[in-house]
């Protein structure tokens, strides 16, 4: 997998686990606890004597996973790291003889920053992938809004203070990659091998993730007289009419169609952080993408999708 197709994968999943193992034994059911949660890759970290086993250990039962190493703060960590088999280097911030280390070698490298000089360094050596460390406490979600400005074509991974609590905000920001944080995977919930609750975490992260939030009904019709009809019933509860080019919307949250759309009954809207990355996570629990359905915004992002499937005779679509 080369850098582009890393980082896009970075994308899809969104959360990238910071994993600190003081026991290398305990690395392979900790990937398949993170595995069977529907994150399967992870950054361990080099804080503890274990690491290298531990990604050695972990790359070679799940060679699929995508195993990297982080607190890597010098080349020798950096070739220690790639030699057990990990696929990309994170540190804490930019020291050019580990990037530049890594990059003569074609390691993907993702160095923290938190500074617009540190940003401009990092695009010196031709890298717009950075980590923004330590996120929370560097000014957070606003001070990458405010990075957004002079430095459009960088994207972050973000790391330090996020949780479930404030990993909406970040997954809204236009400019974050993907998120690091180690609620998902403490240290006790390892020493203790409490992996079903790993697991049980990383589900709740990766659909906390997508921000889904229901939208709108939409209801089919054989006949502009019975979407008319539809209209004047829901009038009569005080809802207000929308009339668009071709369908109706009352209040917003019932779409009101003139003939026979998506879905045997209709659709039910739902919006999303980031339509990529939840298709990406509903196609790994069982949805199917009509790919008939999608609309690009300007940018060639989507704005819009169906999926395949119904639930309860409605089609599922997506809204930003």
């Amino acid at each position: 997998m080369n850098k582009d197709e890393l980082f896009s994968f970075f994308h899809n999943i969104g959360l990238v686990p910071v994993v600190k193992i003081d026991d290398a034994e305990k690395a392979v059911p900790l990937a398949k606890a993170m595995i069977e949660g529907g994150i399967p890759c992870a950054e361990v970290t080099f804080r503890t004597a274990a690491a290298e086993e531990a990604i050695r250990k972990m790359s070679e039962a799940f060679p699929e996973m995508m195993i990297g190493a982080g607190t890597v703060i010098n080349p020798e960590l950096a070739e220690k790291a790639v030699n057990a088999g990990a696929k990309f280097i994170v540190s804490p911030g930019l020291n050019p003889a580990t990037v530049e280390w890594c990059l003569e070698r074609n390691i993907p490298v993702v160095p923290g920053v938190c500074t617009p000089s540190d940003i401009e360094k990092g695009l010196s050596y031709g890298l717009n992938v950075l980590k923004f460390f330590p996120a929370e406490a560097s000014g957070g979600v606003n001070m990458l809004k405010n990075l957004a400005g002079p430095f459009p074509q960088v994207k972050f991974m973000t790391t330090g203070g996020i949780s479930t609590s404030n990993l909406g905000e970040y997954a809204k920001a236009a400019n974050v990659l993907a998120i690091g944080g180690s609620w998902m995977v403490k240290a006790d919930l390892i020493d203790n091998d409490n992996w079903a609750e790993i697991t049980r975490l990383c589900k709740e992260a990766t659909c906390a993730l997508q921000g889904f939030e229901f939208a709108h009904l939409g209801i089919n019709n054989d006949s502009v007289e019975e979407s008319e009809a539809d209209i004047k019933a829901f009038s009569t509860f005080g809802m207000a009419t929308n009339r668009g080019n071709s369908s109706v919307f009352m209040n917003k949250s019932i779409e009101v169609l003139p003939k026979q759309g998506r879905g045997a009954k209709g659709h039910l809207a739902f919006r999303c952080n980031d339509i990529e990355r939840a298709v990406y996570y509903l196609e790994n629990n069982g949805f199917s993408l009509n790919k008939d359905s999608v609309a690009l915004d300007a940018k060639g992002k989507m704005k819009v999708c169906y999926f395949n499937e119904e639930v309860s005779g409605f089609a599922i679509h997506l809204i930003k």
